[in-house]
């Protein structure tokens, strides 16, 4: 765009940007600054669904040899606000021009808003009201996605994103998890969708405890009222770590890659059904401790508690189960949830006890009650329960736990049995 703008151009209007359109048979382009920019499209799937469910917009530029421009070089190219303005509505008008003409007319169109346009000028983005009603497309078909950034207006961003709500829009926050994300801004902006930015699910790859916190994470945001969308999936393993940590969508290359070829993007995402299959086989045997763990340790449980009922004491009844290189622990549990007396250490444990944590060691008198896994054996006398992993405060470190109640001279108590969660699946594997 050779001539200057304004610096404070508060509204490019439609009537401004629609001659930097044109029409090239189905498809729609803009020019800005010797550039054509085009429409490319990724899909978004929902995993329970099995099926797309939106797609996200992105600009392609290309140069006057056709030659594809990096888009971070588009994005330098405005030298004001009002620039920055003109090219974020540009690209907002030219995606919406493509999409009413696309053969998908049921599902969500992502389109990102530049955090400086969100919380610039005085006035909500009136002119996307005006897109949505010049171009026919419903706005409940919309996702606006904003940058997950600090912003020196928080007041004008909770604006913004109440307007694009009135006029019927859904709101997304993007690259949660980066930067200056915080659960403070999901609870003042009460976004529809959650996109999880993508270093959290290569972290995940890399390192167990970062994969526990992206679990943790999600559930988090789903108790906040959010969907949540993990993009960046680009292999077999990431597309199951998805499935696993209960992320309501996915986008990625592993699923597909963006394309400007937006008559020949497929909405069928023909693995899931596959991805699906093979998550639930590993759920059983890797991922869900239940059946092997119950299995394996039942006998020894249920031997120590015939000794308990006898008057044996507490060494001496878990005796099987404390020689077990995988047990870390052993402690008695009465029906209100109290500790009965302190807690048995194994030998292998006693030798490998961190001492930073020594203020945590001694649990006589410990309440576990709000334990899910002693609530459930009180709940259930006589069987075995098994949690998945999870921190033990005792020593700050992942374990598994065995609980199981039983009556001693009319009194329910409970048997609980601490194991290492690194150490179970040579468990699984002996059994």
């Amino acid at each position: 765009m050779s001539r200057s703008l304004p610096e404070k151009l508060t509204a490019p209007d439609i009537d401004l940007l629609s001659p930097m359109l044109n029409q090239e048979g189905d498809s729609w382009t803009a020019d800005y600054q010797g550039l054509t920019l085009k429409t490319a499209l990724q899909p978004i799937y929902s995993i329970s669904h099995k099926r797309v469910v939106g797609y996200e917009a992105l600009v392609r530029p290309f140069d006057n040899d056709n030659a594809a421009v990096l888009p971070i070089h588009l994005f330098q190219l405005p030298t004001s606000s009002a620039e920055n303005l003109l090219l974020d509505r540009l690209c907002r008008y030219l995606h919406i021009r493509n999409y009413t003409r696309f053969h998908d007319q049921l599902n969500w169109l992502f389109l990102n808003v530049s955090p400086q346009v969100v919380t610039s000028g005085t006035h909500a983005d009136s002119f996307f009201g005006q897109l949505l009603k010049k171009t026919g497309l419903p706005p409940h078909r919309i996702v606006i996605e904003i940058v997950e950034q600090s912003t020196d207006d928080a007041d004008k961003l909770r604006e913004t994103v109440a307007y694009y709500k009135k006029l019927g829009c859904l709101t997304a926050i993007d690259d949660f998890g980066a930067g200056h994300s915080n659960f403070e801004r999901i609870w003042n902006l009460s976004p529809d969708i959650v996109k999880l930015d993508r270093k959290l699910l290569t972290r995940a790859t890399e390192d167990d405890k970062a994969r526990h916190i992206l679990n943790g994470i999600v559930s988090l945001l789903h108790q906040s009222g959010c969907l949540v969308l993990l993009e960046g999936v680009e292999t077999r393993e990431q597309a199951l770590m998805a499935i696993d940590a209960g992320v309501d969508f996915v986008q990625g290359f592993y699923f597909r890659k963006p394309s400007i070829l937006l008559e020949e993007i497929s909405t069928r995402a023909a693995d899931l059904d596959v991805l699906l299959n093979e998550y639930k086989s590993q759920s059983l045997v890797t991922r869900d401790p239940t059946h092997q763990l119950i299995r394996y340790f039942s006998e020894d449980f249920r031997e120590a508690v015939s000794k308990l009922n006898k008057g044996v004491e507490m060494q001496q009844a878990c005796l099987r189960l404390l020689e077990h290189p995988a047990v870390s622990r052993c402690y008695l549990v009465d029906d209100k949830g109290v500790q009965i007396e302190d807690t048995l250490v194994s030998e292998a444990m006693a030798g490998s006890l961190d001492p930073r944590f020594r203020p945590l060691e001694s649990t006589t008198s410990a309440d576990w009650y709000r334990q899910q896994y002693l609530r459930q054996a009180i709940a259930q006398p006589e069987f075995l329960q098994v949690t998945t992993p999870y921190l033990c405060i005792t020593g700050a470190y992942m374990c598994v736990t065995l609980s199981l109640g039983y009556y001693y001279q009319g009194e329910l108590r409970v048997l609980c049995c601490d194991l290492l969660a690194n150490s179970i699946n040579n468990v699984r594997q002996q059994d």
